[in-house]
């Protein structure tokens, strides 16, 4: 969680168009995700019943890049990742649906703390405004994050994260390719700082350890549970950025962050 909550400060951090760096970010992970597999001796083998779900995946995974990296530009580190923590709700109605898991009612309740936070975030629901937009493209954002991680629930018991997350990058690269040719070298050179960390930190390590964790959790117990990434991508865009929450933003991540606490008691009992 740590590590993927660097998203947010350096998706503020880096002055690129989205589509760039979300192309750079992937083609830099694939590179340093395929050779930690190899390294490894990490099996890159996928059977061919999977290979579809796999890629729809990827698909889905770049498609929650680019919107939440919207969602942050148009808004702040804090505003952006609450709103698209939302996915625990999406993620406890879906999950029953398309796992056929047992629904639990206590989601219900959870649910309704995390929509009562997003409504916190932004009072002042006009579509005039940024972080009114910003909210619903960050909902958006949830929704493909959710559906990627209930694809991927029923794989992972089969395949290494690092491997998933090979060919989800390499989706993202491939497919987001053509947007680095309307940028200028120099400019994209100039934020390879930002870039490698977003490869490095964010991705390769920080999802390849996330999707380990969906071994040992339901989905929507680590969704919840990962609801704590906020809190660390407002401490961190407050040091590094200076973007001090405002206290309705607060109160609202404070309700939120409560479902982390319900649900973690929960898990542990």
């Amino acid at each position: 969680m740590l590590f993927i909550s660097t998203s947010g400060a350096l998706g503020r951090y880096v002055e690129l168009p989205v589509p760039v760096t979300i192309a750079t970010r992937g083609i830099l992970a694939f590179f340093l995700l395929l050779v930690y597999c190899k390294w490894k001796g990490i099996s890159l083998k996928v059977r061919p019943q999977d290979f579809a779900l796999v890629f729809i995946s990827g698909m889905l995974m770049g498609l929650h890049w680019l919107s939440y990296f919207y969602s942050l530009q148009m808004s702040n580190v804090a505003i952006g990742m609450l709103s698209l923590f939302t996915y625990p709700v999406i993620t406890s109605f879906l999950e029953p649906l398309l796992l056929k898991t047992k629904f639990q009612k206590v989601h219900l309740l959870l649910g309704g703390l995390v929509l009562l936070g997003i409504y916190f975030l932004a009072p002042d629901f006009n579509l005039e405004n940024s972080s009114t937009i910003a909210i619903g493209i960050g909902i958006l954002s949830a929704l493909f994050y959710a559906l990627r991680n209930l694809i991927l629930k029923s794989k992972i018991k089969n395949y290494h994260g690092s491997t998933l997350m090979v060919y989800q990058t390499a989706t993202i690269g491939l497919f987001l390719l053509p947007s680095l040719f309307f940028v200028e070298a120099d400019r994209l050179l100039g934020q390879w700082e930002g870039l490698v960390a977003l490869a490095v930190m964010t991705t390769a390590v920080g999802h390849t350890l996330f999707l380990m964790t969906f071994k040992h959790f339901t989905i929507t117990s680590v969704s919840i549970i990962s609801s704590v990434q906020p809190v660390y991508g407002i401490i961190i865009g407050a040091v590094f950025l200076s973007e001090i929450p405002t206290l309705t933003t607060i109160f609202g991540g404070i309700l939120i962050l409560s479902s982390v606490i319900i649900e973690s008691i929960r898990s542990s009992k």
